[in-house]
């Protein structure tokens, strides 16, 4: 079986447009949940989210191109375009034949839905742009790229709602593990800051109206956030042969359910996953160092993910240190996962951990290594990362130095 690294990171969020901007603001703690500014937010009860700012479309895109791109593919392929730069791959049109892209997303274009929703239904027009359906589609942004770079590999999308990118991330380590390609392009994409989506997101009443602080005493909720990070993974062998820059390996993946429950997350499912991505890596507790948790800020989420956490790793040598960088970029639904990859790379890379932001008092009920408020110097040789998703959805990815 194949080694697979990866080679290129790109990235645009609440905290920044590209990979730099957004990791020398977590690394500062940095949050970047604020007031909203959407249409309609008066009618809203929730009126805060991680919303990407300063951000002109058209610098990036052409007035045609944005005819047939929802904010979703916009990201997606922002993302995409500094990842293929970093990674210095020279894509051949022998390369092009395999190289695939698999990007992962909850909601798809939620807002040219909901644009046309409008038109439709409050407005009674009777006719919607043609390529309404194109754009909304949840394919559209793994497609896009993949029509951008003219790339015919194995090219899809994944929604399996907060752990859709994670789920991305694995399989394209699988495709590359097994041989059926040497590079693929993987993350995921998020843009549901809309009047509707919010909307609906308050029905479920897990939305904080002031901020999200996982692990804290007072955490009443997630905040949402929207944006989209994209990596490039390659063989290994092939990686070194060309001479990349390798930022880290993927050393082992998990996908599992719960089969349980519809929302609410299960202590047996979540230490299920930790434990399957552990067997994959084929490594002991011992050998973490750092945990990006899912930690969305809800009571629940954080109290099951810290008691499994707890369980499979209180009785090893060394605790792991453990931070939500949610805390910072908002609960980026389909895309947090790999929003937070990032959070681990960097990690590996500079011996930092990410803080957990806004905390004023720790949970006495959380039994672990919360790394609050600041970020903290410590040595990282390994690192997981968690996605928990509604549905009993759970995948979670681990990471290592090379």
């Amino acid at each position: 079986m194949n080694r697979v690294v990866i080679t290129g990171r790109g990235a645009i969020s609440a905290l920044g447009h590209s990979v730099q901007e957004i990791n020398s603001a977590m690394v500062s703690g940095i949050c970047g949940i604020a007031e909203l500014e959407i249409r309609d937010k008066s009618r809203l009860k929730i009126n805060v989210g991680a919303q990407i700012k300063n951000y002109n479309k058209s610098i990036f895109f052409s007035e045609f191109e944005l005819r047939f791109l929802d904010p979703f593919s916009q990201f997606a392929l922002i993302a995409a375009k500094e990842a293929l730069s970093e990674s210095g791959l020279a894509l051949t049109d022998e390369l092009r034949e395999f190289t695939g892209v698999i990007i992962g997303t909850g909601g798809g274009g939620v807002t040219t839905q909901e644009e046309n929703f409008r038109l439709v239904f409050q407005e009674n027009v009777n006719k919607v742009h043609p390529f309404a359906i194109p754009k909304m589609m949840l394919n559209a942004a793994a497609s896009n790229i993949a029509n951008k770079y003219e790339l015919k590999g194995p090219t899809y999308s994944l929604s399996s709602a907060c752990s859709s990118s994670n789920h991305a991330i694995s399989n394209a380590y699988s495709l590359i593990r097994s041989g059926e390609t040497k590079v693929m392009i993987a993350g995921g994409s998020e843009a549901m800051l809309t009047f509707g989506s919010l909307k609906a997101w308050e029905g479920l009443r897990v939305m904080s109206k002031t901020g999200c602080r996982p692990f804290c005493s007072t955490r009443n909720g997630l905040v949402q956030g929207e944006g989209s990070a994209i990596f490039v993974l390659e063989d290994y062998d092939y990686a070194k042969q060309r001479g990349a820059h390798i930022f880290a390996e993927i050393l082992g993946c998990s996908m599992t359910s719960d089969g349980a429950d519809l929302v609410s997350p299960s202590l047996n499912g979540v230490k299920k996953a930790m434990l399957k991505s552990l067997n994959s890596a084929k490594i002991n507790p011992d050998s973490i160092d750092y945990i990006n948790a899912h930690g969305t800020g809800t009571k629940i989420n954080d109290r099951v993910e810290s008691n499994a956490i707890s369980e499979i790793f209180s009785q090893t040598s060394k605790q792991p240190l453990v931070s939500s960088t949610k805390s910072m970029h908002g609960h980026v639904m389909g895309a947090s996962g790999a929003i937070e990859l990032l959070s681990c790379i960097y990690s590996l890379n500079h011996n930092v951990i990410m803080p957990t932001v806004g905390c004023i008092d720790k949970d006495p009920e959380i039994d672990i290594n919360v790394v609050f408020n600041e970020s903290r110097d410590f040595v990282v040789d390994t690192a997981l990362s968690n996605s928990f998703a509604f549905g009993g959805l759970n995948s979670v990815i681990i990471l290592r130095t090379v």
